[in-house]
Order: C-alpha cells, then sequence, then structure tokens
C-alpha cells in the first residue's frame, strides 16, 4: 500500500534519474534481469518511434535536422543523419559523458523495434487517429527512458546528451530534454527541414513524457536500501556508480 506521498508525487515528473533496485554496479557490468529491463526499455523506445512514423504527421526534430543539413550540403539524410550522431557523441567529451553497455544495445535494439513495429502498427486515415497515435508514441518513449535509463548502463547517443547536461548542471531531465528538442527543431527548421503537427508534439512533450516515465519507474521500481532522498527532487546522483 503506497502512501500518500508517493500517490502526490505521481502528479509530477522526475528532475532525475532515480536509482532503482535494478541499477548496475557500472555501464559494462549487469545482471541477467538489469540486461532484461534494458531491452525491454530501449524495444519500447523503438516502438514509440514507429508509431510516430506510422502516424504520419511529421518526423522527429532530429530527422528535420538531418533534412535541413542535406539540403545545404552536399551529402544525403542518410549521411546527413549519420553525420549529426557523430557531432553528438563528440559533444559528450566536455560532459564526461561515457558509453556503456546501453549505448551499443540502443543503436541495435531500437532499429530492430522500429522496423518490426512498422510491420504491425496501423496508419490512420483520420487526423484524430493520426493525432492519438503520435501521443501514444510519445507516451511509449517516455517509458521505454525510464526504463533503460535506470539501468546505468549507459545513454543512447542523443540521450547521453542529455543526461550529461543534467549531472554537469543539475538542471531537470524534463526541461534538458524539451529544450534540446527545441533547439534541434529551430535549427533544422532554419536550414529547410519539413516540420510537421507531430514533429512540434514531439519537441514539445518529450521532457514532460521522459520525467513522467522516470517517475513511473522509480516509484515501482524503488531501491528500498536506499533512504528516500536519494531519488528526490533535490538530489542529483550520477548514472556511474
Amino acid at each position: 500500500m503506497f502512501a500518500i506521498s508517493d500517490i502526490m508525487s505521481w502528479l509530477k515528473p522526475s528532475r532525475t534519474i532515480p536509482v532503482t533496485r535494478w541499477r548496475a554496479p557500472s555501464r559494462w557490468r549487469s545482471k541477467p534481469s538489469t540486461f532484461a529491463i534494458l531491452i525491454i526499455g530501449l524495444w519500447l523506445f523503438g516502438t514509440g518511434d514507429g508509431m510516430l512514423v506510422a502516424a504520419g504527421l511529421g518526423v522527429s526534430p532530429w530527422t528535420v535536422l538531418a533534412q535541413g543539413l542535406s539540403t545545404k550540403l552536399p551529402m544525403s539524410i542518410g549521411l546527413a543523419t549519420f553525420f549529426v550522431s557523430v557531432l553528438v557523441l563528440l559533444l559528450w567529451i566536455p560532459l564526461r559523458e561515457r558509453p556503456g553497455l546501453g549505448t551499443i544495445s540502443n543503436a541495435i535494439v531500437i532499429a530492430i523495434a522500429l522496423q518490426v513495429s512498422l510491420l504491425y502498427l496501423p496508419r490512420p486515415q483520420t487526423f484524430a487517429m493520426q493525432l492519438l497515435e503520435v501521443l501514444f508514441g510519445i507516451a511509449a518513449i517516455g517509458l521505454g527512458s525510464g526504463l533503460y535509463l535506470t539501468t546505468n548502463l549507459g545513454p543512447g547517443p542523443r540521450d547521453g546528451w542529455m543526461t550529461g547536461i543534467h549531472n554537469r548542471t543539475g538542471w531537470p531531465v524534463p526541461a534538458v530534454r524539451m529544450s534540446i528538442e527545441v533547439v534541434v527543431l529551430a535549427i533544422g527548421w532554419l536550414l529547410g527541414g519539413i516540420v510537421g503537427l507531430g514533429t512540434v508534439l514531439f519537441a514539445l512533450l518529450i521532457g514532460p513524457s521522459v520525467g513522467y516515465g522516470l517517475m513511473l519507474v522509480g516509484t515501482f521500481g524503488r531501491d528500498l536500501t536506499q533512504p528516500a532522498e536519494d531519488i528526490s527532487d533535490d538530489e542529483f546522483p550520477e548514472l556511474d556508480a
């Protein structure tokens, strides 16, 4: 039975990465149960990406950026996407962010989940259903992020930028994620990328979605051997042990 304080905490997103009972001791060592949670979270993340694609209301801000670069530079959108990924990884250096099993798994599992989910997800024909699928996709990415980030096995390239800024500054995770997406969207649009309603909704809602995903995972997966303050809004634990 949950205390009133636990119930009230559900009403606001988590500002940081909660300490869970499945948290790995380092980014390259994992128990089978922790690795399973990592894969489940990444698969849910990839399925959420698939929902955004299937809805047909616009691509992600990062794809808009790649589109914009491809219109200004002599490169395909695929090459532009690769270029952006390399640039993001280089930005890990000043943030002192480090890769792990989760970083490698992120690139593999999300791509597979996206491809598989597109075989089964509906392609709605009405605007209302398209909008609903976008919102479900954003929610799935938020919950998937909450699961895989709390394993402490390392973030994906773009999430590493988010967690790196959070760890260095103490700024809330939802605010950092939303700010990154909005800035990326604006740059991509200025470069000539195509922006849809789904793109704008993703940029504005993904931060809160990740925050609520972390809150749910932290509430149900809390490490009871840790003091309650360890996962409060006022604490900003490092992702590494």
